[in-house]
This record gives structure tokens, C-alpha cells and sequence, in this order.
């Protein structure tokens, strides 16, 4: 397995990449890799040319501004599972990140790179869709901000443009809403046969956010019931909106036990913050 012929080049800022882009509109961005270097090697996907960002230092940090968790798109799977700030502002992603593929993978797959690359199973868009994230790319023709629930078209087809690169992601931090994680896979670093992320919030209101059923992030608001049953069939009407992808009846039935077991975990959360606030 050997990918066809192509260029290499290296930037070093943003600025030389998104000239670089301007100037190569068949190029392709290389950051992690973990995505297309494989399909590279089978020859799915045969880039001419090719513009490795791995050495732009601004694009691997990690802040916070105001009310805001600002992360740069080149920071990897495992540092965002591991990194304090990450884990006590946005928890929920801390624990997305730590499920993504295997160790290797995660030391050396990129957040920008996932999210541009869209996979309908991956873990990382749908989290920035159910944490109401916002996109930042960078071309020549200056800088663009996407909401995540704006960017993600459809399977492996997103908002970003022709000589744009994802340089940053916002989120806001949230204090008034829990969030649960849950997905299902054969094994561990499997894709996911299907999986959610949960919001509940103080006043019952929330959401579900599917990944791994459709062609992409599949985000319903939700009034969440207090019984049981009424909370199953909540559910459910929601998940009958959505275009299922394959073996319908099985991963309809996936995405109903793995929604209703986030929000188990979600609803916990909710608890214990409202117990802590009195």
C-alpha cells in the first residue's frame, strides 16, 4: 500500500499556508494524517500536492477567554482527554477524546483534522455541535466564523471552502447545563456503531446530539420528561426524524439505548450541580 506520486511542502504560520492554498486550490492539508494518509495509501484519494501544518506552533494551544474555551486546531486527541483546562471547562470533551481510535492515534490525530474531515462516526463534530461551538477559518480573504451546527452539510461534506484553513474552535462554557457521553462500538477504538451526546438543562429544556447513525451530527432539542417511559418515547420521536444510514432497525435501536443511558449520566450531572448550588 504506497499513495501515488505527490509534492511535500511545509509552513511554518498561517499566513504562508493560506498563501500556499491561494495558490495550490488542489492541494491537500496535512495534520494529522490519522484520516488521509490512509486513504492515500489504498488510493482512494491522490493529492498532487501536499501542505503538512504540523509546524505552526500558534495552532497547538489551549485558552481561556472570558466565558469562552478557545482551542487551536492543532491540538491532539490524547491532549485534549488529558489537558486540565479541557477537563474542568468542558468535561464531556475531555471524556469524547479519550474514545477517539487508539493511543497511537490520538497522539498524532488532530482536532481541526477530524472536524474537517467529517467522519459521520467520529466523536469530535458531534461534540462541537451539541457544545454549540464555533468554527474559525482563516483564507486569504480574511478570517470566517461557522457555528459547528452550520458546518456539517452531510456525509463527509462540510461548510469550508476552497483555500480555508480550520485555525481555532470557541466554545462556550457552559454553567447551566449537564452534558453526557455514551457511544457504542465492537470494540474499544472501533468506529461507533452509534453514540450521543446529552443536554439537560436546569429547567428540564436540553438536546440530543447523534453520532455514527447518519451522515453526520444529528442534533434534536428535546423537553426532557421525568418519567421513564414518556422519556423513551420522547426519545424516540426524536430518532424517527433522522435519516438512518444502514441496518436501520439495528442502529435505530442502538441510538435509542445509547440516548437513553447519556442521559442517565447527563441527568446525574444536573443533580449533583443543582445539589452543589443549594
Amino acid at each position: 500500500m504506497k499513495p501515488a506520486v505527490f509534492s511535500y511542502h511545509k509552513s511554518t504560520s498561517v499566513e504562508e499556508a493560506v498563501k500556499w492554498l491561494d495558490q495550490h486550490p488542489e492541494g491537500k492539508i496535512l495534520a494529522g494524517g490519522q484520516s488521509l494518509i490512509p486513504l492515500m495509501n489504498f488510493r482512494l484519494s491522490r493529492p498532487e500536492e501536499l501542505l503538512d501544518i504540523t509546524g505552526i506552533p500558534q495552532l497547538d494551544t489551549v485558552s481561556q477567554t472570558g466565558d469562552r474555551l478557545v482551542l487551536g486546531g492543532l491540538i491532539r486527541h490524547q491532549d485534549l482527554a488529558e489537558h486540565d483546562q479541557v477537563r474542568g471547562a468542558a468535561p464531556v470533551l475531555a471524556e469524547a477524546a479519550s474514545h477517539v481510535g487508539h493511543w497511537a492515534i490520538r497522539n498524532r490525530g488532530t482536532l481541526g483534522g477530524s472536524l474537517v474531515h467529517a467522519d459521520p462516526a467520529a466523536e469530535l463534530p458531534a461534540a462541537m455541535v451539541a457544545l454549540d461551538a464555533t468554527f474559525e477559518l482563516v483564507s486569504r480573504a480574511g478570517v470566517r466564523e461557522v457555528p459547528a451546527r452550520d458546518f456539517y452539510l452531510g456525509f463527509l461534506t462540510t461548510d469550508i471552502m476552497q483555500g480555508e484553513l480550520l485555525t481555532r474552535v470557541s466554545i462556550p462554557i457552559a454553567d447551566k447545563t449537564a452534558f453526557g457521553f455514551a457511544e457504542v462500538a465492537r470494540r474499544p477504538g472501533d468506529f461507533a456503531l452509534a453514540g450521543s451526546f446529552v443536554e439537560v438543562g436546569r429547567d428540564a429544556s436540553g438536546a440530543i446530539t447523534w453520532f455514527g447513525i447518519s451522515g453526520g451530527p444529528e442534533r434534536r432539542a428535546i423537553t426532557w420528561p421525568t418519567d421513564a417511559q414518556e422519556r423513551a418515547h420522547a426519545i424516540l420521536e426524536q430518532l424517527d426524524t433522522v435519516d438512518i444510514l444502514d441496518d436501520e432497525a439495528y442502529r435505530h435501536h442502538v441510538a435509542q439505548v445509547v440516548a437513553e443511558e447519556t442521559y442517565r449520566k447527563a441527568a446525574g450531572g444536573a443533580r449533583d450541580e443543582r445539589t452543589e448550588g443549594g
